[in-house]
């Protein structure tokens, strides 16, 4: 069927919105955003074009949603955060272009504290149940797979992959290209290009694979895979390891 008129949605303002759906006269729609029945957005929310929203979503005040996203039924995007230093103060959630939020994703706003933006970067795929907490920062094409859970103030690296029912502790941050293993517990850094993983995350070599995809050449593979070795491998102190890689290993 069309979509103007047709199966009971109407436009406003050159969107394709559901009659059941209830958007405040202070958001900020562009042209060809698609809302879909019995959904809910506040004041002070923008929302790119082209974007879709589902059926029984959820936007509170102040967050900016990209073009093209994809944002499925039951997903809860910009309610306060769950810390007790937060007093009410106006802070807000952004989420990148092309970015897929699946089914009962919660994505807290930030606080004061910790610089007021909870951000997810473009082209990232939250599966269900995925939480990012307050002023988390996540790059670009990052993976969470179903029940990944943020703490506070994580920051997570370009293209990395968050793999199931994995939690990580506040102030963690995780490198680009990282890749964590399902059920683990992170409760310190993971650096850039490794594969960690375990009920205590442990670090298992390169994370080659994604690497591979990414298209990273042979050449530059075998630089890290040594630098990997000095860093974590032969009980240097860091900054021994640190030396050691910048004399051993021309530079990428």
């Amino acid at each position: 069927g069309g979509r103007s008129g047709a199966h009971g949605h109407h436009r406003r303002e050159g969107m394709i919105q559901h009659p059941t759906a209830i958007i405040d006269a202070k958001a900020e729609i562009d042209n060809n955003v698609e809302i879909g029945p019995y959904t809910i957005i506040g004041p002070h929310v923008s929302i790119g074009t082209g974007t879709r929203i589902g059926p029984h979503v959820v936007i509170e005040p102040h967050v900016s949603i990209g073009p093209d996203c994809m944002i499925f039924q039951f997903a809860a995007i910009g309610a306060i955060p769950q810390s007790l230093k937060f007093k009410g103060e106006k802070t807000v959630v952004t989420i990148g272009r092309g970015t897929i939020i699946r089914e009962f994703v919660t994505i807290h706003r930030g606080t004061e504290f910790g610089g007021g933006i909870t951000e997810v970067g473009e082209n990232c795929l939250l599966m269900n149940y995925t939480h990012i907490a307050h002023d988390c920062r996540v790059g670009k094409q990052v993976v969470f797979a179903n029940n990944a859970t943020l703490a506070g103030h994580i920051d997570i690296g370009d293209y990395a992959t968050v793999g199931g029912l994995t939690a990580i502790h506040q102030f963690v941050h995780v490198g680009d290209y990282a890749f964590i293993g399902g059920k683990a517990a992170v409760v310190k850094d993971i650096p850039p290009y490794v594969i960690s993983s375990g009920d205590r995350a442990k670090l298992h070599g390169l994370n080659s694979v994604g690497l591979k995809r990414h298209g990273f050449s042979a050449a530059t593979l075998s630089k890290l895979k040594k630098a990997y070795r000095i860093i974590f491998r032969i009980g240097l102190t860091t900054h021994e390891a640190v030396e050691r890689v910048k004399a051993e290993v021309e530079q990428v």
